[in-house]
């Protein structure tokens, strides 16, 4: 016991030291901060240096931070939002996401890949970064406060767009047949959507509301909810990180939900460096060759055209052409979310390893050249340009 105690504290240690070094290194070079803690777990995992070399336990960990980024989200996700939102960036985000799974489709294809595997790289490339979106956009002036408001609104529709993909990747995979699979899964959904409904309101809202002066009291039953009702998603057969978004959601109208999304980001960023840190040490380097010439056509089409896809749409519905512009490279990224989507597939044995390998190396090479050329150009937190630093 004492051994793997050791084991595990010193695992935390050689993770958390070097994100800390790497994210120093990953600054000097303008760079995402997701990206150093990719490059840290290829860097030291199982395929690396093999400095820790059995990640299974971190990755449990890892999927903590998943929950966390899920219910975080849904607690962002009040009524009222969703349909301002839904009236103004509806039919961008659907026209863009159509055009870009349609690019993607026909660049696996082109590859040979299977149909169903093209289907799943085209889901997995219409999503953008909501990481990136938002770590490197100044909020202090007008100009950015607008531009901020489309690219939220578009990242936040995308997320639900990325919700359903992994419901439906849930129905298809890892239930048996697919039909027997959907069929559990339109069952079990509404099952867990009314008891959250039922329990936030009779149950939750009324103890936040009487308790609401006890910070203290506030955080922990926040923690118990979201693990609570991720425990009950797992029961019915469905994700952990469905669960967590379902109990976002519930919370959503409580007047108290913004700040127990505050007081939550501080947990939700220690688990997501695990979580990145582990899609780093996944990562074999042997499956580079295979990978290497769809990755660079499909990320270097993706990075040409996704800025000019929202530019047109952006000024199609009334934007400027420099804000529609700016915009569209601030969304020129595959998803963190695109990562889940490869892995989870995997996983339920929709798609091939090699398939998987694609979307993850196309997602980490669009991070590195997107930030780059973002933060060369555009008023960042972490600009090349003393003249584009802004916070």
């Amino acid at each position: 016991m004492h051994g793997a105690e050791n084991t595990l504290v010193f695992s935390l240690f050689l993770i958390f030291t070097g994100a800390a070094v790497f994210a120093t290194l990953a600054l000097y070079a303008r760079q995402a901060l997701p990206i150093a803690y990719i490059v840290l777990g290829i860097f030291i995992g199982p395929y690396g240096f093999k400095l820790i070399d059995n990640a299974a336990a971190i990755e449990q960990m890892a999927q903590i931070g998943i929950m966390f980024l899920l219910f975080l989200l849904g607690l962002d996700l009040s009524p009222q939002r969703l349909l301002q939102m839904l009236r103004k960036a509806t039919l961008i985000t659907l026209g863009t996401s159509l055009v870009f799974a349609v690019v993607s489709v026909g660049v696996a294809r082109l590859f040979d890949y299977t149909w169903g595997e093209c289907l799943l790289v085209g889901a997995a490339m219409t999503f953008s970064s909501t990481i990136i979106g938002l770590k490197l956009l100044p909020t202090r002036t007008l100009h950015h406060q607008h531009t901020g408001e489309i690219i939220i609104s578009i990242l936040l529709l995308q997320d639900l767009l990325a919700i359903a993909i992994l419901l439906l990747i849930e129905g298809l995979g890892g239930r048996g047949s697919s039909v027997g699979g959907l069929g559990l899964l339109i069952v079990t959904l509404p099952l867990l959507l009314g008891f959250a409904w039922l329990a936030s309101r009779y149950v939750l809202i009324p103890l936040i509301r009487k308790f609401d002066k006890i910070r203290e009291y506030i955080f922990l039953i926040a923690i118990g909810w979201c693990l609570g009702i991720s425990q009950v998603a797992a029961l019915l057969g469905l994700s952990y990180a469905i669960g967590a978004f379902i109990g976002g959601v519930a919370l959503a109208t409580s007047p108290i939900s913004l700040y127990i999304a505050d007081s939550l980001r501080p947990l939700r960023d220690f688990f997501l460096v695990l979580f990145f840190f582990s899609l780093g040490a996944g990562f074999d380097l042997g499956m580079l060759g295979a990978v290497f010439m769809p990755t660079l056509a499909l990320g270097l089409l993706l990075m040409v055209i996704k800025p000019w896809v929202f530019r047109g749409f952006l000024q199609w519905a009334g934007e400027r052409a420099s804000i529609a512009m700016e915009v569209g490279v601030r969304l020129g990224q595959v998803s963190e979310f695109s990562l889940l989507i490869a892995v989870l597939a995997e996983q339920s044995q929709l798609i091939g390893r090699e398939a998987s390998y694609l979307v993850q190396a196309t997602t980490i090479l669009t991070f590195m050249a997107s930030t780059y050329y973002l933060v060369k150009t555009y008023p960042t937190p972490v600009a090349i340009s003393d003249s584009l630093r802004r916070d």
